[in-house]
């Protein structure tokens, strides 16, 4: 319920709530704060009890969307588009379009070297490398 509140803001009030009220009447309001958070949770939960006894099954049809909406409040958008752009997929194919290429065997040996030309001896004629 008190989520969003740290423990610097409950400091705050505490201190404002001594300077306000002052020292011999801050107790007496704490413990009025306390029973009035507990009653107030305590009609929260027979609310929904009472609703959730009326409605059954539809009970939880109706939960559905506000739980989808809790999972969107702890959404990382930085881990969702990291997943879209590197996650693997079923065939291996990320979904930015990119597809392992499979290995290919090794490079056959090389060929051995020629001996050198002998003097006024001409190279080989290639054709293609013209």
């Amino acid at each position: 319920m008190f989520e969003s509140i740290g423990w610097a803001e409950i400091l705050v009030l505490g201190v404002a709530g001594l300077f306000i009220l002052g020292p011999e009447r801050l107790p007496d309001a704490a413990a009025w704060v306390g029973k009035t958070m507990r009653k107030v949770r305590e009609y929260a939960t027979g609310a929904r009890d009472q609703l959730k006894n009326e409605l059954g099954p539809e009970y939880d049809e109706l939960r559905k969307p506000l739980n989808d909406l809790r999972q969107l409040r702890s959404l990382d958008p930085k881990a969702m588009v990291a997943t879209h752009l590197f996650g693997d997929g079923d065939n291996g194919v990320k979904p930015n379009g990119y597809a392992p290429q499979p290995t290919q065997p090794a490079l056959p040996a090389a060929p051995e070297p020629e001996k050198p030309k002998q003097v006024g001896e001409k190279p080989p004629f290639d054709p293609d490398a013209t």
